[in-house]
């Protein structure tokens, strides 16, 4: 960093150069189990999140630790039991914000960031819900307005019309559409709004087309334009999506 800025300061370095640098060289290692991309919040406006499934409670904990030591920010997905447990022993109480139903926790000793943009979060049903609450943080936790509208599927495609009537009137930016089973819903938001839709398959549903596989399919094979589909169950990417969305809207 020294090093750069330096020719910076010296004209070696145009202050664009520099910033490519500082972007691309942004790593820290933790112990050989991870390598934090310590720049990502600044290259894309969202921070790396760990994803601790598939990690053990020390391996989290070790990489949580080394991220709140360098931003005091960091964000965990997909927690069980075991790995609340060894972050709730190893850091500070009033720095934790668990979210039980998304299963995500957030170790922060910043204040919340200025909202700026407006996303909403919608689900097709209330088994959809977790999903759509792991958007829900990585919305808010970067500083976007969210207002969730849950349990409004095709089912009873008039407590949708009554939503997307608010959504409309709020002036929202993007809009998740989160929805198990058929999938049908984000075509439909799409059909009749002109807001970008991120449709998020579930893998709720049962018999043929299981495990999310027709929602997906569904959301993939959409004839509404303006939709863009992510993978079966990933809030976060929506989340992520959704707020590099509004954050370009925003600059402009």
């Amino acid at each position: 960093m020294d090093e750069i800025l330096k020719k910076v300061s010296t004209g070696e370095l145009t202050p664009s150069a520099a910033k490519k640098q500082i972007q691309l060289n942004s790593i820290h290692e933790v112990q050989n189990i991870a390598k934090i991309d310590t720049g990502r919040l600044f290259r894309k406006g969202v921070p790396e999140i760990i994803l601790a499934e598939g990690k053990s409670p020390d391996q989290v904990v070790k990489i949580a630790k080394n991220m709140f030591s360098t931003s005091g920010h960091v964000i965990i997905s997909r927690t069980d039991k075991s790995h609340i447990t060894a972050i709730s022993k190893s850091f500070t109480k009033k720095y934790i914000r668990k979210n039980v139903l998304a299963n995500t926790v957030v170790i922060s000793n910043k204040k919340k960031q200025k909202v700026h943009g407006h996303v909403a979060i919608i689900t097709a049903g209330t088994a959809d819900i977790p999903v759509a609450e792991e958007a829900k943080v990585i919305v808010d936790e970067v500083g976007c307005k969210s207002t969730t509208y849950y349990d409004v599927g095709i089912a009873g495609i008039h407590r949708l019309f009554s939503s997307l009537s608010s959504v409309v009137q709020d002036d929202v930016d993007v809009i998740v559409a989160v929805a198990g089973r058929e999938g049908a819903m984000p075509s439909i938001i799409a059909g009749m709004v002109d807001i970008p839709v991120i449709g998020v398959p579930t893998s709720i549903g049962y018999g043929y087309g299981d495990k999310g596989t027709a929602a997906l399919m569904s959301m993939l094979q959409s004839c509404a334009l303006g939709i863009a589909t992510v993978n079966i169950d990933s809030g976060i990417a929506a989340g992520v999506l959704a707020s590099i969305i509004v954050q370009k809207k925003s600059i402009k």
